[in-house]
């Protein structure tokens, strides 16, 4: 008998509708949802391959939001951090670079 685990346990993730997580199947809904939206909205007032455009464009967020990972975390997580970083916890660069030679020159003139 063998049992078959992961490499990586915390990668685990259980898929309950069509392959899909929870995760993706909630935003792959919401995304049908918009795309259909957009679709009723736009096809009296644009063309059809505008009206499509604009559906594949309002699915587009549903689609990063369920499905995009970066460094193991969700959309959401990488925009928070982004924010956190860039804005409310920005950091200077303390670093100056000196050249001993500009100070030895500056100090000889000065004389």
């Amino acid at each position: 008998m063998e049992v078959k685990i992961n490499k990586e346990i915390r990668e685990y993730s259980e898929n309950l509708f069509f392959g899909l997580t929870m995760r993706q199947f909630f935003f792959s809904v919401l995304g049908c949802g918009a795309a259909v939206a957009i679709y009723f909205a736009c096809k009296g007032v644009c063309g059809t391959e505008i009206t499509t455009w604009l559906c594949i464009l309002g699915v587009f967020p549903f689609g990063v939001l369920g499905f995009l990972r970066y460094n193991g975390m969700p959309a959401e997580k990488v925009a928070a951090a982004y924010i956190r970083y860039r804005f409310l916890c920005p950091r200077r660069y303390l670093c100056m670079p000196q050249s001993l030679y500009y100070e030895i020159m500056r100090k000889g003139m000065d004389v």
